[in-house]
């Protein structure tokens, strides 16, 4: 997919997250795209041919809006984290996708799962998440992991679990503290 970058695609692809969240995955169409975001009919045809060039630039900006919306939890820390720290940076970031991220959230698991059907949309699915898996490596090996790579991808696993069940699941929202002390078990689990 090589849809140039500028303003009518990102406010194509934030349209087509929008109707992923309110419509799921067959409420998303062309023409849809067109008639919510107030383009012209064909506009967003003309900008990503294909329903598969849809989802690709769809799931390009949903990754850039998430990075975004992280701050700095994406940037490598201070060369060496404590616990406490890396706990309560762990569970803003979950907080965050439950509150204000949940609509991300929810499209990134229309997408997941339109990935596991669309082999050129597992790839570029598979690709994203690197960056959120390298992030976690980066800040594990700050606080200590003996095998950060390991644990980074455990924890992100985690994680998306956590928020898997609290929005699609049956676990419903959890609270704040009851987040954090999930965090606290886990980090105490990997790093001792």
């Amino acid at each position: 997919m090589s849809a140039p970058k500028t303003a009518r695609a990102d406010l194509i692809a934030d349209t087509a997250i929008a109707l992923l969240v309110d419509r799921g995955m067959r409420g998303l169409t062309h023409r849809a795209v067109d008639e919510e975001a107030g383009l012209p009919a064909g506009s967003t045809s003309n900008l990503a041919r294909t329903r598969a060039a849809l989802l690709e630039l769809t799931l390009a900006r949903l990754t850039e809006l998430e990075t975004a919306s992280y701050g700095g939890a994406m940037t490598p820390g201070p060369p060496v984290m404590s616990a406490d720290a890396l706990g309560a940076l762990i569970a803003g970031v979950v907080h965050h996708q439950l509150a204000e991220g949940r609509r991300y959230t929810i499209a990134r698991y229309e997408l997941a799962l339109e990935a596991t059907r669309r082999p050129e949309l597992r790839v570029i699915y598979d690709r994203a998440g690197a960056r959120f898996r390298e992030a976690a490596t980066v800040v594990l090996a700050a606080a200590g992991s003996p095998d950060p790579a390991r644990h980074g991808r455990q924890a992100v696993a985690f994680l998306d679990g956590m928020l898997f069940d609290a929005i699609a699941g049956a676990g419903g929202d959890p609270a704040p503290a009851d987040v954090r002390a999930a965090v606290d078990d886990l980090l105490r689990g990997m790093l001792g």
